[in-house]
């Protein structure tokens, strides 16, 4: 990523399911991160944290890059939601995440700051949670936020249904989502 807007695409929407879907949909191939924000959201002017939520699934481990990138540009601190599951694969990936941004921090030498929590939900439910844990720190840290998701590699019959994760997180969410495409054939970033 360089420091040009053409790293990363930027996407308004409406708050609507359908609206939301059809960004989604749009930036389906993407070969780098996207923004996707409503047009009702207040804006702030710098980044203060950025909200990574980690599941059990192996393409979260993709967000380590993005959310250490945003971090050092920035100077955000990194909250490393790990869901709670009864398997380890969700704890993995954290460390996994977490031994990233020690690398990055010890070869670059810059500091970034990060914390480890564990959410009330498992991996199918740390999504319902994303927008009331953005609200709680919108109100307390007064700065910006954003949610870093990784989009949905396949569709499922519930996500045709109820819609997928992410557009549910979209949806809530009072502070912007970026997403991450998780395939390798079409993730691409470069520093």
């Amino acid at each position: 990523m360089s420091d040009n807007n053409e790293d990363i695409r930027i996407e308004y929407c409406e708050g609507s399911r359908r609206s939301i879907q059809q960004v989604l949909d749009a930036c389906r191939e993407e070969r780098r991160p996207y923004v996707l924000i409503k047009k009702d959201l207040k804006e702030h002017s710098k980044l203060a944290t950025i909200l990574v939520p980690i599941t059990m699934l192996e393409e979260e481990v993709y967000k380590a890059e993005i959310c250490t990138y945003l971090a050092r540009k920035t100077g955000a601190h990194i909250i490393l939601l790990r869901a709670n599951d009864y398997g380890s694969k969700a704890k993995r990936n954290t460390q996994r995440i977490i031994t990233h941004i020690r690398t990055i921090c010890e070869r670059t030498g810059n500091k970034i700051t990060y914390e480890e929590q564990v959410a009330k939900g498992d991996s199918f439910h740390i999504h319902k949670e994303l927008a009331s844990i953005s609200y709680n720190l919108q109100e307390k840290d007064k700065g910006g936020i954003l949610i870093l998701l990784t989009a949905s590699r396949e569709y499922g019959l519930d996500d045709w249904l109820f819609g997928p994760p992410e557009q549910y997180v979209i949806r809530h969410s009072s502070v912007p989502v970026m997403l991450v495409n998780p395939r390798s054939d079409l993730f691409s970033l470069c520093d």
